[in-house]
């Protein structure tokens, strides 16, 4: 039985572990061919040797537009056929309060977890005009929907990529250039492993966001990510699926419990 992205050719940017690696390997066991991209080299090489022959690791330095360039060639070369499904995962968490955020931590946020997504968006552009479609997930976060303290770069960077994204729809829509966002809440990934966050039990801060009562798993994350990428999704362009256990639902089960 073929999968449901057989023969699609993916990018995944953050590929080496966390989330972008269980997409890779969901995207690997439904028949995709994946050139997977990081900076972190001898994570992404192990995970490309052990998930076989259609898979691939290149260093990708996401802030960088000749190297995009060179990735997105690279898959080509390699597999025989353009791109036609961008994931673009890469991302850093820095959880610092305004008055102390120094403008390069500021920065460097805004650079790869924002710049970078329209870098890849736009040049992915040629090689899913040549495959004749194409589907762009990008990956946001429940914090472009609501402020989180001492996490200005993060949220104004997140915000950003579901507003480009609303762009890039209505400009790609005619070269049947799918994009849409995933917009996880906290997830068990080494991202949640900053050392600005150390001494913050998360999983009980989740617990107690969550109506669902926990944090979420990276193939939770993954799963909607394949539907985006899947031709299940051919009608759906310039919008969101929120994988939150609830946790922006409304007001949380904490203030429900103490009513009565």
């Amino acid at each position: 039985m073929a999968g449901r992205i057989e023969g699609k050719v993916a990018l995944i940017t953050g590929a080496a572990r966390g989330m972008g690696a269980a997409t890779a390997r969901l995207f690997i066991d439904q028949g995709a061919k994946v050139l997977l991209t990081d900076v972190e080299d001898a994570e992404g090489q192990l995970l490309a040797k052990e998930l076989g022959e259609n898979a691939t690791y290149t260093r990708l330095d996401v802030t960088d537009e000749t190297q995009w360039q060179s990735a997105i060639a690279h898959a080509k070369t390699t597999f025989g056929a353009p791109v036609s499904v961008l994931v673009n995962n890469a991302g850093i968490l820095r959880a610092i309060p305004l008055p102390l955020m120094p403008l390069a931590d500021y920065q460097q946020v805004i650079d790869i977890n924002q710049t970078a997504v329209f870098l890849g968006m736009k040049n992915v552009v040629p090689a899913m005009a040549e495959a004749g479609k194409g589907s762009i997930i990008n990956v946001s976060s429940i914090d472009a929907f609501q402020g989180s303290p001492a996490l200005s770069a993060y949220v104004a960077a997140k915000f950003a990529v579901r507003g480009l994204t609303r762009v890039a729809a209505l400009e790609l829509a005619a070269m049947n250039i799918r994009v849409n966002t995933v917009c996880p809440g906290a997830t068990r990934t080494p991202m949640m492993d900053c050392p600005d966050m150390a001494g913050i039990d998360i999983d009980a801060l989740s617990a107690r966001m969550a109506p669902m009562g926990r944090m979420g798993e990276a193939p939770e994350i993954a799963n909607a990510t394949l539907f985006l990428a899947s031709d299940e999704a051919s009608y759906i362009t310039g919008t969101d699926i929120v994988i939150d256990g609830g946790t922006i639902a409304g007001v949380g089960v904490e203030m429900f419990s103490q009513i009565g």
